[in-house]
């Protein structure tokens, strides 16, 4: 670079070859990169956005199971939805669901977590046992709990003494649903758990102790606001898990919606609608609002968390 009797200064002219040539070096990165990408893009157009446009498409026609004789309907699916009865039982089911599963495994998984992460001996046995039951396939998770609630042969009411009819009384069959369901998923829960506490600085801990600090107060004030974000993303993720319960409920009931249909949840009866009443253009249009429910809730927290960590700035 020189500078003139003027007071004038000159920028080499590399650098201006440089700035022009830097652009379309990104092009051509981006470009390049782009092929990485293509084939997780093509899979998701096939199986995540032609499904979702395919049964936008549905749902405005009477379509059935044959798919022959497709007729356009426009919002009659949706009408009739919103007028059923049905559908405001079902999702009123998964919503009373979420609700029973949602604080009891978040609290659970924290407090088994906390005790295999403070557990001296054996622990990776107790470790082990906390999340076995999260690698069981739904349907053996759901046929071994269906043994344990039968009347006549199920270890739960002969070891604690009970005649519970568990899986044939409406006023049961649901909180046997969420044990099977607690017991079966906590396993995940507790791992995210395990590894947050386990990046949490031991400083944090020794200094605490150094000032007076007793073990709750330690816990409230140290390792509870540690794992608020692990929280969040736990509380998420079985939110929107437990809206679209299924197999569990499907397969303890033995592919019925349960004592009265109190065990008929939003997914199960959208299958009905469609391969059991043949009735594919209604059955899309139901499964349509519950794609907008489910993506209300997940837009929900992500604006919450959003809002969180602005305001922690």
């Amino acid at each position: 670079m020189t500078t003139t009797s003027a007071g004038t200064v000159i920028r080499p002219a590399r650098a201006h070859t440089a700035a022009a040539g830097a652009a379309p070096r990104r092009r051509q990165g981006f470009q390049h990169g782009g092929w990485f990408i293509a084939p997780f893009l093509a899979l998701f157009a096939l199986f995540v956005v032609w499904p979702l446009l395919r049964g936008v498409h549905l749902s405005l026609t009477d379509a059935n199971i044959s798919g022959d004789g497709a007729r356009f309907v426009g919002l009659d699916n949706y009408r009739e939805a919103l007028d059923d009865p049905l559908v405001w039982d079902s999702l009123g089911h998964s919503a009373w669901f979420t609700l029973l599963v949602v604080p009891c495994i978040t609290v659970l998984a924290f407090l088994l977590a906390m005790l295999a992460h403070h557990i001296e001996r054996g622990k990776w046995l107790w470790r082990l046992c906390f999340f076995l039951p999260f690698l069981l396939p739904s349907t053996v998770a759901a046929n071994l709990w269906q043994w344990l609630f039968n009347p006549g042969t199920g270890m739960i009411n002969h070891v604690f003494g009970l005649d519970t009819p568990w899986l044939t009384d409406k006023s049961y069959a649901m909180l046997a649903i969420v044990l099977a369901t607690l017991w079966w998923t906590v396993g995940f829960s507790f791992l995210l758990y395990l590894a947050a506490l386990q990046g949490i600085p031991a400083h944090l801990y020794e200094a605490a102790k150094l000032d007076g600090a007793g073990a709750w107060q330690r816990a409230v004030h140290i390792t509870l606001p540690m794992l608020r974000h692990i929280t969040g993303l736990v509380v998420a993720l079985q939110v929107l898990a437990s809206l679209q319960v299924f197999d569990q409920a499907v397969v303890m009931q033995d592919f019925l919606p349960g004592p009265e249909g109190s065990t008929r949840t939003f997914v199960q009866y959208t299958l009905e609608q469609g391969f059991t009443s043949y009735r594919v253009g209604y059955a899309s249009a139901v499964s349509i609002i519950f794609f907008v429910i489910i993506a209300a809730v997940a837009l929900a927290r992500m604006w919450l968390l959003r809002n969180r960590e602005e305001g922690g700035r």
